[in-house]
């Protein structure tokens, strides 16, 4: 398991905000888990302004309009009421929408501050601006005048989670989907600062097994987010973000040589390879990122040592692994040998750390729905994944 985690920014401390609420209000947001949702998570996260914050909202479905100037977020009444406003109905130009939330954000620029348009959308791009690659080029070239966008997904059935996913890529910030209050908290409220402030970009992570110790391995998920190996030094690849408090986790699963769990045919080389290779590293792993606003990347470098191998896998890694096994699960268990629900949910359910947040809980209740909606899982014999 590998993670990185940004460090910490209270709420207090954060810089100013010039928020700009990009809001879809076509007529396929006309359901509870939309717009509704959406509002009451908007609202959320204006009651946690502060007097030198400015909000600004824009909504689109058809047209573009501006419901709400460059406001001070000590207006409490006027920015709820703005959002309390808000109805579904038409069809969704996002294109005039994005580029309107845009100029409004340039309009309340704050130097040295938070500048970012939220997006809030079901994802049904099908009025102006709707080829993918040009709303691409859009947010790339907005970016630039350091105005960052996220993306909120609500709903289901058209939600478009790639194209959202990739706008946050380009514009330099994140993505999240909101299917009830509880997650509008956590992503608003209690995650405003890695919500809001990005604290380094174009953040890449690649790792070199040692193939003295290490026969095979196999990164788990981020299909998405794999970057050619000649990429990672380039500093115009881009790369993903993170913002205060953010935390990213990935999960290899290693063969070790000498197993007899190995899936692939030997190699030609592979014996020369381990016999000239070093007993004490398991891995080398390195991390570029850039700070904000700056163009070249750092470099951080540091071994993984064998001396650090546990017999049993810390609580942090078998609840990353359970969940792992959920979404292989979700997609028809082809890569995780020996979980089924049962599995999963029991290795959730065993940790000891405390859930505060009743995240754990909440992860439990969902294996159990896939297990009564889908039926067991037939995975493939073999033994599950351990450190």
């Amino acid at each position: 398991m590998i993670g990185i985690k940004g460090y910490e920014v209270p709420k207090k401390n954060l810089p100013p905000a010039n928020l700009v609420f990009l809001i879809d209000t076509s007529g396929s947001m006309n359901s509870p888990d939309k717009l509704p949702l959406l509002k009451s998570a908007f609202s959320m996260l204006a009651r946690q302004l502060r007097p030198q914050d400015r909000i600004s909202i824009v909504v689109y479905a058809g047209s573009a309009g501006l419901v709400l100037p460059p406001t001070p977020g000590d207006r409490q009444e006027e920015i709820l009421a703005a959002l309390d406003r808000l109805q579904a109905g038409g069809s969704t130009n996002g294109g005039d929408g994005i580029r309107l939330a845009y100029a409004t954000a340039r309009q309340a620029y704050v130097k040295n501050g938070v500048n970012r348009v939220i997006l809030a959308t079901d994802g049904d791009f099908n009025v102006g601006t709707v080829d993918n690659n040009a709303l691409e080029t859009m947010v790339a070239d907005q970016r630039k005048s350091g105005v960052a966008l996220t993306t909120l997904g609500f709903g289901s059935g058209n939600y478009n989670d790639e194209l959202s996913e990739k706008l946050a890529d380009v514009g330099d910030g994140n993505h999240a989907y909101i299917d009830t209050v509880q997650e509008a908290r956590k992503v608003l409220v209690e995650e405003m600062g890695s919500t809001l402030m990005t604290i380094a970009r174009d953040v890449k992570i690649q790792i070199e097994f040692n193939p003295a110790l290490i026969a095979e391995y196999r990164l788990i998920g981020y299909e998405n987010r794999l970057l050619k190996r000649e990429d990672f030094a380039n500093d115009k690849v881009d790369a993903g973000d993170i913002g205060a408090g953010h935390e990213v986790t990935a999960l290899y699963e290693l063969t070790p040589v000498g197993s007899s769990a190995t899936r692939l045919p030997a190699l030609r080389y592979a014996n020369e390879a381990a016999s000239s290779g070093g007993g004490n590293e398991i891995a080398n792993l390195k991390l570029r990122y850039k700070r904000p606003g700056e163009d070249r990347s750092v470099l951080i470098e540091t071994p993984v040592q064998r001396s650090s191998l546990r017999v049993v896998a810390s609580e942090p890694m078998r609840m990353a692994a359970s969940v792992a096994a959920f979404a292989d699960g979700l997609r028809g268990a082809s890569q995780y040998d020996g979980w089924g629900w049962d599995q999963i949910a029991a290795t959730a359910r065993g940790l000891k750390q405390a859930d505060p947040t009743g995240q754990r809980a909440e992860f439990v209740r969902l294996v159990e729905r896939a297990k009564a909606q889908i039926g067991e899982l037939k995975p493939s014999s073999g033994v599950a994944i351990s450190e």
